[in-house]
């Protein structure tokens, strides 16, 4: 009888565990770390730099933080190109994602990353820094302007999580945030079913519009499946909106100039909610809605979200003002 339980369930756990070991193998040796490494409090944070020569670095940095289910290279592959040479720019894993690593205590929530994030600016010494923040990046966004002000003096949200939304999330975040449970399921199921569900999971992130060509390539998708990144995000997800309803109380003190990004349909995040909201909580944000986008802008508007960031940089650098709480007026998908 104990022999009959365990071919018929105990065998398939173990051969998906065996599975699951030789794939995490492959992945380690494929894809390697090609930034540098930063540790601070137990966290060990990789990144991509790409400073202005000598006598440019007073000016702005551009600092991207990608959403969930992603890593730096997500930003990389939209804006590194595009903003090359004209400005500095600093693209970071964030913890527990891509190459970084995540600590036992804090690095899950929204400011936990946020302090590590904090350590980096301070040890690359930039001084000024406009955080450009997708999705779930959005809400560490907003805490790093809460937790280092001084260094933080412009903010961008695209497509936002910023405030708290009806209902929860999908069952197999919270699963897999679970105590003791949820390793067993990151080490049996994800790599398995992660595949096979990434593209339909793709369609929808990026709707109405398609993902580029290379994108599962140039993200390095496998990352995200590996155990321990993948209960990292889902304990991210899990435990995001607990944590952003404290959070987006505090939203009034971020009178940095701040942009606001959406599509007009988006079906992840709604823009009735987080944009609204942080147009309603900010002094002195700005809004672009982008007609017929979804919820990656970044790679299917990128011309537009650079112009409107490029703006941004001015407003923090005081060469041009403008009204708080500004929308953007007349042609949609026009920056203001």
């Amino acid at each position: 009888m104990i022999l009959i339980v365990f071919l018929s369930v105990g065998a398939p756990f173990l051969a998906a565990f065996i599975y699951t070991l030789i794939k995490v193998r492959q992945i380690r040796h494929r894809f390697q770390p090609d930034g540098s490494l930063f540790e601070t409090d137990g966290v060990n944070l990789h990144y991509h730099f790409y400073p202005l020569p000598e006598e440019d670095q007073a000016a702005p940095v551009l600092v991207f933080l990608h959403g969930a289910s992603g890593n730096a290279y997500d930003m990389k592959l939209a804006f590194l190109e595009a903003l090359r040479g004209r400005h500095s720019l600093l693209f970071i894993d964030r913890p527990g994602l891509g190459f970084s690593s995540s600590s036992k205590d804090g690095s899950d929530l929204p400011d936990g990353q946020a302090g590590a994030i904090a350590c980096l600016l301070e040890e690359l010494e930039i001084e000024t820094a406009i955080v450009v923040g997708h999705s779930l990046g959005s809400a560490v966004t907003a805490a790093l302007g809460l937790a280092a002000p001084g260094r933080v003096k412009g903010l961008a949200f695209l497509a936002p999580v910023s405030h708290e939304w009806p209902g929860g999330v999908n069952w197999y975040y919270t699963m897999a945030a679970w105590p003791v449970i949820g390793p067993l399921f990151c080490w049996t199921l994800t790599l398995p079913v992660g595949g096979l569900l990434a593209p339909g999971a793709m369609t929808n992130v990026f709707f109405p519009d398609r993902a580029p060509l290379d994108y599962f390539a140039g993200i390095r998708l496998p990352l995200l499946f590996r155990p321990a990144s993948f209960r990292a995000n889902s304990r991210q997800i899990a435990f995001l909106k607990s944590a952003i309803i404290g959070q987006s109380k505090q939203y009034s003190r971020l009178d940095q100039p701040a942009l606001v990004v959406s599509g007009t349909e988006d079906t992840v995040v709604w823009p009735s909610i987080h944009c609204e909201g942080l147009m309603r909580d900010l002094p002195n944000a700005q809004l672009l809605m982008l007609d017929q986008a979804g919820h990656m802008p970044h790679h299917t508007h990128t011309d537009e979200l650079v112009k409107a960031l490029v703006k941004l940089v001015r407003r923090v650098e005081g060469k041009e003002e403008a009204l708080p709480n500004e929308r953007a007026g007349g042609e949609v998908g026009s920056p203001v």
